[in-house]
């Protein structure tokens, strides 16, 4: 198979509960105190993480039911692992974590140690990661997806009219009849997040702890969201950083990209007109913002030749958007503008080339975010929205309210779990001001959702999460505070820049 570049947002980038009656997690479904298998330990395979794996991280499987309304019939795979705290003393008990995506989790307690978790919190908890069902190396998915269908990944490329639309619309109908009529098309009914959540409890259960804690970012704000709302009384000490909006991942949210790239563009912007002797691309913000719709624009009728194929201005859009998550990947995004503008190939990303399965990493987040939220099925919706988004967020609005596959999906075979603020006040939320994929807006809607839960503590700083690879100290200081002792703030606040 031949190489492809993938772009960064395909390994990047809702509740009492309305239940089926059959699956209330009072019953016999969603109680997870029952007997439960155990789970055999092992040595953790390197390929699960990019980073070193920490001196005593282990792995290991649990089976669970693959339909809780069905406890003991078919079951399926979960990979699971854990590092352990080594202080008896201090610690209070386990912190399952969720990277977002959703993608492979397993591996994100070596990721967290590589970002700077402190050692306070993994002495006071053995850190838990899992692969969401469907994914990785819990029991996988496929769509059977082509490499032309993996270069947009989960995100919708920019429309220019209504006639892009429409041949989106024929691509994503083509990929959702692929996963429904996959090797895998068994379990597609039974992949989202509820039942995830039903799984993290399995998972606690497992281990033989009473409650968890739990640390989740971007799409594992929602997961957590959802694992608070169906299991109130078992959640200790819950973190969310990154937030969606009450419905998840569903049509609004990728809406909503749109207002976070023209949020923190000016962060870029200001970059490279300072940078202007390196780069080339303007004095000022403005100028910045003017080169990049020339470039576009150039691209719309010329695309690059590169050794992957043509690089358009579709593609161009999708790598500003994904290089916008954090603040150190901005001289890569400048030097990309720069190779552009001069009619050459943009170097290529870090990790560029395609590793790991890609296909059930797209796959899974298809079967996981269709599942869940209901999506508009008229393609005429879509036409009208992305006219509309292209004159209100000229940078990217034209892709976030593009067409995607769940647009084709059967419906949900149980209803999404509506989040509310029913439950014990132990959530503390974390969301940077500028944010590209889960804007500011999106978490007040969460935040209101939980009402007294929960508080929210917003940073005045650009990029996509928080906790622990965040740069300011004082948002940092109260999630691990929260952790370690506790404590958390008695309000909302604002933590004014670093510099």
């Amino acid at each position: 198979m031949k190489r492809i570049s993938i772009p960064l947002t395909v390994a990047v980038v809702s509740l009492a509960a309305t239940l089926a009656p059959v699956i209330s997690p009072a019953g016999p479904a969603g109680a997870q105190d029952a007997p439960s298998d155990r789970i055999t330990w092992d040595k953790c395979p390197a390929e699960i993480t990019p980073v070193p794996i920490p001196k005593g991280m282990q792995c290991g499987t649990l089976k669970v039911p693959l339909d809780y309304s069905d406890p003991d019939g078919k079951t399926i795979d979960i990979a699971v692992s854990r590092l352990a705290s080594t202080k008896p003393d201090k610690r209070r008990g386990i912190l399952v974590t969720n990277p977002g995506g959703p993608s492979s989790g397993e591996g994100y307690p070596a990721m967290l140690v590589a970002m700077g978790l402190p050692q306070s919190v993994r002495d006071s908890y053995d850190v838990i990661g899992f692969d969401p069902r469907g994914i990785a190396r819990s029991t996988p998915v496929t769509c059977d997806l082509t490499e032309e269908q993996y270069l947009t990944g989960n995100i919708p490329p920019y429309a220019l009219d209504a006639a892009d639309v429409t041949e989106r619309a024929a691509q994503s109908k083509q990929i959702a009849q692929q996963c429904a009529t996959s090797k895998t098309s068994w379990m597609l009914p039974h992949i989202n997040p509820a039942n995830t959540a039903r799984d993290m409890d399995r998972i606690r259960a497992a281990l033989g702890e009473s409650k968890l804690s739990y640390a989740g970012a971007s799409w594992g704000t929602h997961l957590g969201a959802v694992y608070a709302t169906l299991f109130p009384q078992r959640g200790d000490r819950i973190v969310l950083d990154s937030n969606l909006a009450p419905g998840g991942w569903d049509y609004a949210s990728n809406r909503l990209w749109s207002q976070g790239v023209e949020d923190t563009f000016p962060a870029f912007a200001k970059f490279a007109a300072a940078n202007h002797r390196e780069y080339g691309l303007g004095k000022t913000p403005a100028q910045v913002r003017a080169t990049y719709f020339e470039l576009a624009e150039r691209l719309e009728k010329k695309p690059i030749e590169t050794p992957d194929g043509p690089f358009d201005h579709a593609a161009f859009r999708l790598i500003n958007f994904g290089l916008l998550y954090g603040p150190t990947q901005l001289p890569l995004l400048a030097d990309i503008w720069k190779a552009v503008d001069a009619n050459q190939p943009p170097p290529p990303l870090p990790g560029g080339d395609a590793v790991g399965d890609v296909d059930n990493l797209i796959s899974g987040r298809y079967y996981m975010i269709c599942n869940d939220a209901r999506w508009p099925k008229s393609v005429s919706t879509y036409q009208r929205n992305v006219a509309v988004d292209r004159i209100r967020f000229p940078l990217f609005g034209a892709a976030g309210a593009n067409i995607t596959p769940c647009a084709y999906w059967p419906d949900p075979a149980e209803p999404q779990v509506r989040i509310t603020d029913q439950g014990p006040s132990n959530v503390l939320m974390v969301q940077n001001l500028r944010d590209p994929a889960t804007p500011l807006d999106g978490a007040r809607e969460m935040r209101a959702a939980l009402g007294e839960r929960a508080t929210m503590v917003t940073a005045d700083q650009s990029g996509h999460g928080v906790y622990p690879a965040g740069k300011n100290r004082c948002a940092n200081h109260a999630v691990t505070t929260y952790l370690v002792t506790g404590e958390r703030p008695s309000r909302d606040y604002h933590c004014s820049a670093d510099h």
